[in-house]
């Protein structure tokens, strides 16, 4: 496991939800007899605060100022598919070793799918940042090999965020005379992504999943808290949080 993912993914897990409420709720609760109202107002805000970032409303409205408009794909606006992952689930008893999480089951379909409609060369990217037994590239391109049945032009997989995605698939891009791409990841995760392949001197045309998003659940289920809402919530704070760290990076 490398120790700068590490570090970095457990300062994050302080700022995203639930943590970054629960732990003022139980900061909270241990003022509550020291300094009551203190302990009070900590408590409610962090059941508060996580009630409504588990409402379907609130969640889509996150989501949704994440949202690129759709626009539909040509055919003839960029050479190359560019796949980025979204983890991969390890060492699975029913796959007998290291598989694509959900999320990036998602994207590698949707590349496919693409594929088969414009033709033009994939590339999947993705390392092992955690330790699994095999870098999210290889398995991206396994699995659509040999389960898809669609070939991989390119494969990069030593990276372990977004922007090493753009650093170390843009030079394999270069050489082969690619340099505009069609990049596929969820939808709320694009405006992200687009700026650091960009930085890297390719031009990008969306190819963006998950567009249901949409933040208008105004129904009285739209108040009711679920996890998938709370989920949702995080993927939100996660993507507003790394813009704002790649911004100050930058």
């Amino acid at each position: 496991m490398e120790w700068n993912w590490l570090l970095r993914n457990l300062v994050s897990a302080f700022l995203l939800p639930p943590l970054n409420l629960l732990v003022p709720g139980m900061v909270g609760l241990w003022l509550w007899q020291r300094r009551p109202r203190l302990g009070r107002r900590l408590a409610t805000i962090a059941l508060l605060g996580l009630w409504s970032l588990s409402t379907p409303w609130i969640s889509g409205q996150l989501l949704a100022s994440l949202q690129l408009p759709y626009v539909p794909i040509r055919g003839d606006e960029a050479d190359a598919i560019v796949i980025l992952g979204g983890g991969l689930r390890g060492n699975t008893p029913e796959y007998g070793g290291d598989t694509l999480h959900g999320r990036t089951l998602e994207r590698v379909r949707y590349g496919a799918w693409l594929h088969r409609k414009i033709g033009k060369p994939i590339l999947v990217t993705g390392g092992a940042p955690t330790g699994e037994t095999l870098p999210e590239g290889q398995v991206m391109r396994a699995t659509l090999e040999q389960e898809f049945k669609v070939p991989v032009a390119f494969m990069e997989d030593r990276s372990s965020n977004t922007r090493e995605n753009a650093q170390f698939s843009a030079p394999l891009l270069r050489e082969a005379g690619i340099h505009r791409i069609y990049l596929v990841s969820h939808v709320w995760h694009l405006p992200r992504a687009i700026p650091e392949f960009e930085h890297e001197g390719l031009g990008v045309v969306p190819a963006g999943i998950d567009y249901h998003a949409t933040g208008d659940d105004s129904s009285i289920f739209g108040f009711i808290p679920t996890p998938h809402a709370l989920v949702s919530s995080y993927y939100a704070f996660h993507e507003w949080i790394g813009r704002l760290w790649y911004a100050f990076r930058a």
